[in-house]
C-alpha cells in the first residue's frame, strides 16, 4: 500500500475495513505520484511483466487502472476486475468507455471461462484475504498452460520488523494505519509467514520460478531523500513472485 502507515495489534477501538469505495479517490491520487506504489510496486510488477505485447493479461485489483494503462500501451490486451464500483468509475474515466473493466471479487467465482488469459497480475491484493485456497484455484482455472501469475504481497519480514512482539509464524489479521491524500484510513489485511505464502501458491499448482526482493525505481532517490538515502538504496517492504501455471 502506498502511505504512511504503520500496523495496529489489536481492534478494540478501531473497525477496519476494506471498502475501497469510501476513499478510492484519496486512495487514487495518492498512489499516482508515492514511492511505494509509482517508484516500488509498479515498475516491479511491470520489470517481472517483461515483454507483453499481445498477451492477454487479467488484472486483479486493477483499482483506478494505472497497471491496466501500462500494459496496454505495451501492447497487452488487458481485462481489469475489482470490487470497487467506484474504484472501476476511475478506472474507466483513466482509460476509457472501451476498457474491457468488471467488478468481480476474488473470494467468488471469476467471470471468465478456463484457460482464457495468458498472464493475470494480482499486485497489492492477496493480503486482503483470510483464505487464498479458491482465489488462487479460480486464478489457475482463468490462466492458460504455462500461463504467469505475478503477484506482490506484503513482505512477512518487514511486518515482523514492525511489530516484534506478534507471533511471526501465525497467520492472522491486522490492522494498518494509512493516511491516503490526507484521509487517514484503518485496512484489514492478513500476515502470513514466507512458508504459508510460498505453501499457498505450490499446493494451487502454480510453479514459482521467480522471488523478487527489487530496490525502488529510478528517481526514488530524488524524490523521496528522506526515505531513499542513496540511489542504489534497497528496503524490504513488498515480495514480488512469478508463478506458472503448468
Amino acid at each position: 500500500m502506498s502511505a504512511d502507515h504503520q500496523t495496529s495489534s489489536g481492534f478494540a477501538d478501531q473497525t477496519p475495513t476494506g471498502d475501497y469505495d469510501a476513499f478510492a479517490e484519496a486512495y487514487a491520487a495518492e498512489n499516482e505520484s508515492s514511492l511505494l506504489n509509482a517508484y516500488y510496486a509498479r515498475p516491479a510488477i511491470l520489470d517481472l511483466a517483461g515483454d507483453v505485447a499481445g498477451r492477454r493479461i487479467l488484472d486483479v485489483g486493477c483499482g483506478a487502472g494505472p497497471i491496466f494503462e501500462e500494459l496496454r500501451d505495451r501492447g497487452a490486451i488487458v481485462t481489469g476486475v475489482d470490487p470497487s464500483i467506484k474504484m472501476l468509475e476511475l478506472a474507466r474515466r483513466r482509460l476509457g468507455e472501451d476498457a474491457a473493466l468488471q467488478q468481480a471479487d476474488l473470494n467468488d467465482p471469476l467471470p471468465f471461462p478456463d484457460n482464457a488469459f495468458d498472464d493475470a497480475v494480482a499486485c497489492l491484493v492477496l493480503h486482503y484475504l483470510e483464505d487464498w485456497s479458491a482465489p488462487l484455484a479460480e486464478l489457475r482455472r482463468v490462466l492458460a498452460p504455462g500461463g504467469r501469475l505475478i503477484v506482490a504481497v506484503n513482505h512477512p519480514f518487514n511486518y515482523k520488523f514492525f511489530n516484534p512482539e506478534r507471533d511471526y509464524f501465525a497467520t492472522h489479521e491486522y490492522g494498518l494505519e494509512c493516511n491516503f491524500n490526507g484521509q487517514n484510513v484503518l485496512l484489514s489485511q492478513w500476515h502470513r509467514p514466507l512458508h504459508a505464502i510460498t505453501s499457498a501458491f505450490i499446493e494451487a499448482g502454480f510453479r514459482i520460478t521467480v522471488v523478487s526482493e527489487p530496490p525502488p525505481a529510478p528517481g526514488a532517490h530524488e524524490r523521496f531523500p528522506d526515505e531513499v538515502k542513496t540511489p542504489d538504496s534497497a528496503f524490504l517492504c513488498f515480495l514480488f513472485l512469478v508463478l506458472e501455471a503448468p
